[in-house]
């Protein structure tokens, strides 16, 4: 019996080595220092090294009880409460539409109705069904920053 070597012999051992290769590139060192408050999926703003990320705007311009669209950024940065900021992506979970305003408690989207309430990104009214992905901030000296 004589053994042939096919197209998918020679892709299953090179997908083999190649994933081999993947966990062993992205293996860490033991060294935990790169984690931070801001790894946290919550979408409230973290404390980081002063002047890092990228500067969003005041927060004097992110009413409480409301919030911002950054339509460049993609991201939506609220103020739940007084000194709460928080963000999210400003992309629809529905259809991918750029979200247009946030009033009334809820970041609005323009294309089909979907609403999100400012406090945590949850659906508040569809036909989106998922919440929006949290985004990482630093909120300090009145500047919101991206992460």
């Amino acid at each position: 019996m004589t053994h042939e070597t096919t197209r998918r012999t020679v892709l299953l051992a090179t997908g083999a080595t190649g994933a081999a290769a993947l966990v062993t590139a992205c293996g860490g060192d033991g060294d935990d220092s790169g984690s931070s408050p801001a790894d946290s999926p919550t979408g409230q703003a973290t404390s980081t090294p002063a002047g890092q990320g990228r500067e969003l705007g005041p927060t004097d311009g992110i009413p409480v009880g409301g919030g911002r669209v950054f339509k460049d950024e993609k991201v939506v940065v609220t103020q739940p409460e007084q000194g709460q900021f928080k963000a999210f992506s400003a992309i629809c979970t529905h259809q991918r539409c750029l979200l247009g305003s946030v009033s009334d408690g809820t970041i609005n989207c323009p294309c089909h109705g979907s609403r999100f309430r400012v406090a945590d990104g949850s659906v508040a009214n569809g036909p989106a069904t998922s919440p929006l992905p949290a985004e990482k901030i630093t909120v300090e000296g009145g500047t919101v920053r991206l992460v």
